[in-house]
């Protein structure tokens, strides 16, 4: 069998609880936004994000308050938008760094990537939430700071995860092939994706979730049973 040189893990669902995103991060963003908005619209990271959430929306013009309308809807329909994604990572920035949660970790995951990092495997994150989200995700996870142990971050700037193009790029932008690659995600269509590029794939099905009899991919209940 080819040899694992580098595993691309997804968040949620796979190193930590979707509760946590859904239940904790969401309705943080939610809350603050509109405040976030009026009090930093002047900043020019801001100021891009907004330009191109009216731009994806196709909004030629639109209000202050238009935009932040559209915003909050697309936090109610989970959408998948970059620029959601950024201007949710600034707002959550804050709460972490007053400490006012810390990101979920499935009891394994830390020891896992440590344990995976000392034996020369370089480690990435390729989730729909921003790269400046991820890297806040993990410096402040309750398993401490494991932000270290990542090689770099991809979101859906590299192309949306159910596309195999997008782990092409990844491939490409870290440098191996496909092949030494293991893609770990709870979404079968990512995985799908993911294994059309060439690479190996990881479903995990953490409990309650039963483990097919015969999976589409090679499955596992969680980081302790996957043997790279």
């Amino acid at each position: 069998m080819t040899a694992i040189r580098a595993i691309v893990t997804d968040i949620e669902g796979t190193t930590s609880s979707i509760s946590f995103v859904k239940d904790v991060l969401f309705p943080y963003a939610r809350k603050r936004l509109p405040a976030y908005i009026e009090t930093h619209a002047d900043h020019a990271e801001v100021q891009h994000w907004l330009h191109e959430a009216a731009k994806e929306a196709g909004i030629v013009e639109a209000t202050r308050q238009e935009i932040i309308e559209l915003l909050l809807r697309w936090i109610d329909e989970d959408r998948k938008s970059t620029a959601l994604k950024a201007l949710q990572g600034m707002i959550w920035k804050d709460g972490y760094e007053a400490g006012e949660y810390r990101a979920h970790m499935y009891p394994e995951v830390a020891a896992r990537l440590h344990a995976w990092r000392g034996e020369g495997l370089h480690l990435y994150v390729y989730s729909s939430g921003s790269v400046p989200a991820q890297k806040l995700f993990f410096r402040y996870s309750e398993a401490g700071d494991l932000a270290p142990l990542f090689a770099g971050y991809f979101d859906t700037e590299t192309g949306p995860k159910r596309e195999s193009d997008s782990y092409r790029r990844i491939a490409d932008a870290i440098g191996e092939r496909p092949e030494h690659m293991l893609f770990l995600s709870d979404i079968v269509e990512e995985l799908d994706a993911a294994a059309a590029a060439g690479l190996r794939t990881g479903w995990l099905l953490r409990p309650p979730q039963a483990i097919p009899a015969k999976p589409k991919h090679p499955a596992y209940a969680d980081f302790n049973a996957i043997q790279p």
